[in-house]
């Protein structure tokens, strides 16, 4: 015995499996983020930074994880055909956690409000000129790399 037709579900399209939408992409930016967030974490445990100091964990964590965005972005868009859930993993997970630039804002207010002003404002500076020449050298090496190993 079949259902009345005012009761059957409507036909449409088939019905996409769940591993082929957003799905999948959402689910390894946040396990990518977890990874990236956990290791600048460490990272900030093991450099803290005392009392109205210069920041240099985040700083350095900053400018190193720029530099790694720099030499993957190359990879994965001039040499290797990655799988679609490379990038969304590691470009804006792993290094999208790992890179902190809300810690960076929070830096800066926490030294203004201790009184060090100037340290914060070399700091903003400091960290954006370094931040920006580190993606820019290492996406111009690896490159130059990859144009040298060339036959």
């Amino acid at each position: 015995m079949t259902a009345p037709e005012s009761l059957r579900a409507p036909a449409g399209p088939a019905r996409r499996s769940l591993w082929t939408g957003q799905a999948p992409v959402v689910a390894v930016v946040a396990l990518g983020g977890a990874l990236g967030a956990t290791a600048r974490y460490a990272l900030a445990l093991h450099w803290p930074t005392p009392p109205g100091g210069f920041p240099w964990a985040t700083f350095w964590t900053n400018v190193v994880g720029c530099a790694v965005i720099g030499v993957f972005m190359v990879v994965i868009t001039d040499v290797w055909a990655a799988h679609r859930l490379v990038r969304p993993f590691f470009g804006t997970g792993v290094l999208g956690g790992f890179t902190t630039f809300s810690t960076y804002a929070v830096d800066i207010q926490r030294l203004v409000d201790q009184g060090r002003p100037a340290t914060g404002l070399a700091y903003l500076a400091a960290t954006l000129l370094a931040a920006l020449t580190a993606v820019w050298l290492a996406s111009t090496a690896a490159r130059r790399v990859l144009k040298w190993r060339q036959p």
